[in-house]
């Protein structure tokens, strides 16, 4: 069964370039023998993660994610059973969220700076489509 998880979190400290790259290394050599696709969303304090995979997969890599000391304030945004995958093309795209233009938040959040702490769900993943079909998303598959 195919689940699709979105979470955020804060970062303990600005994420760093090595951070992410280690991340994104991470995903690249773990994820396709586990069949976990997604895309990371960071910004100067703030993670953002839609994952998607089996459900056990998934949710053993969410109750990893939980305990990875690089950030604070998981929180749980989305979870649903899906029928097919929405981002099969990346085993971890990645998008600097501080680079995104700030109108292009005021689409789907109150404010122009990204808290997705205070963005339902829904809207959140409809800013990930957005960063997505705007190519603001990189990475390889």
């Amino acid at each position: 069964m195919l689940v699709r998880l979105l979470y955020a979190s804060r970062a303990i400290a600005a994420p760093q370039p090595d951070t992410i790259h280690d991340i994104m290394c991470q995903s690249h050599a773990h994820n396709p023998a586990q069949g976990i696709t997604g895309i990371l969303c960071h910004s100067e304090h703030v993670y953002m993660q839609v994952l998607e995979g089996g459900r056990e997969a998934i949710n053993a890599l969410y109750a990893k994610i939980v305990r990875d000391t690089r950030h604070t304030d998981v929180v749980l945004l989305h979870y649903e059973e899906i029928n097919e995958r929405r981002y099969a093309g990346w085993t971890m795209g990645k998008a600097n969220l501080a680079r995104i233009n700030p109108s292009t938040l005021l689409r789907f959040s109150d404010l122009p700076g990204l808290n997705p702490h205070a963005m339902s769900g829904k809207n959140s993943l409809a800013l990930i489509d957005e960063l997505m079909a705007s190519a603001s998303v990189v990475g390889h598959p």
